[in-house]
């Protein structure tokens, strides 16, 4: 039978009292062990709170009675024990954000979940020509100097929050809620990161806001049907402008060239006409000059080539007399012609 570590060789329970007593009975004599006790959890005390850890993406602001007299890096250090030396670490190497207009909860599947509770609060926001969109965006941030961090504001997250939605209302109210919704995007996130920075700067939060991203812009859920119809309207309107500049773009320089094709074509009918003229001018004075020398010769020439020229075109020609029955042919240049051709 397993013997019961609660009871004594007679089977009797033992008391706690009993226990005790008898441990004081195996102690030096004096009363010196109970001093003993004491020291040992002070030793172990200090050995315990002599050093301390920093985590690769964290720095430590080591304090002593409250002030601060040193920052430390990554690794194992050492410190004075006893509470004398506190120590408080800040991931100053870790990259921060802040979320507006909605919450992510975590990863499933690799992708990321949100929450379905509603921070409308947040991200309506009224823009220059009275209208109201949803602006979604994130902060990101590092903590750049850690005492400043610490020690220069109370909640230095929260005022980065509270700087944060004043300042992208702000821009968001100077703008038309077209240029939010479309080209205006990346433009507004860079002045406000830049906004942000000078506040923080100018209240030494020792905080270096990384970039502010523009998530969802969109128009609330109440009115997105009406802006849906709207925005197919402009993009209606944008495609026929389009085609209508395509259509000009083909059809003027169609007409620059036709036009100009007739330019042209007048002016080589002009030459042609002016330099036929001065052809036929030097060609009938050098008629004329031998017309001159020799008018028979010139005249018979001229008089051949004429009829030359108008009896091909002239065809049959038939004389009728009196006492015959059927005409007579008198000439027949056209067949003469295609015989001739043949």
């Amino acid at each position: 039978m397993k013997k019961n570590p609660w009871q004594d060789s007679s089977g009797r329970e033992r008391d706690l009292h009993e226990d005790l007593a008898e441990l004081l009975k195996k102690l030096p004599k004096g009363g010196s062990a109970i001093v003993y006790l004491p020291v040992l959890l002070i030793v172990l005390w200090a050995v315990f709170s002599s050093f301390y850890t920093v985590q690769p993406e964290q720095q430590a602001v080591v304090k002593r009675f409250g002030a601060v007299v040193n920052i430390t890096d990554p690794g194992l250090h050492f410190k004075l024990p006893f509470g004398i030396d506190r120590v408080q670490r800040v991931a100053s190497a870790r990259v921060l954000k802040q979320e507006f207009g909605f919450r992510s909860v975590g990863q499933v599947d690799n992708r990321t979940s949100y929450s379905d509770s509603d921070f409308t609060s947040e991200s309506l926001m009224l823009t220059g020509d009275l209208n109201v969109i949803d602006v979604e965006w994130v902060v990101q941030y590092r903590i750049q100097d850690p005492i400043k961090y610490l020690y220069q504001l109370r909640e230095p997250d929260l005022t980065l929050r509270d700087i944060s939605e004043s300042v992208m209302r702000r821009v968001v109210g100077n703008r038309l809620g077209s240029e939010v919704l479309t080209v205006g995007r990346v433009e507004i996130a860079q002045g406000a990161r830049d906004e942000i920075q000078g506040i923080m700067d100018l209240y030494d939060s020792g905080i270096h806001v990384i970039t502010v991203e523009l998530q969802d812009v969109v128009p609330p859920k109440a009115v997105r049907p009406a802006f849906n119809e709207v925005n197919e309207a402009r993009q209606e309107r944008e495609r026929m402008i389009n085609e209508a500049t395509k259509r000009a773009n083909q059809q003027i320089p169609r007409a620059e060239g036709e036009a100009q094709r007739l330019i042209s074509e007048a002016q080589g009918y002009a030459t042609a006409r002016v330099n036929r003229a001065f052809g036929e001018t030097a060609r009938f004075r050098a008629m004329l000059v031998e017309y001159k020398m020799v008018p028979e010769v010139t005249r018979t020439r001229l008089y051949l080539e004429t009829m030359a020229e108008i009896l091909p075109n002239i065809g049959q020609v038939l004389m009728v007399q009196e006492d015959q029955v059927g005409p007579l042919p008198l000439m027949n240049v056209r067949d003469a012609r295609q015989g001739a051709s043949k």
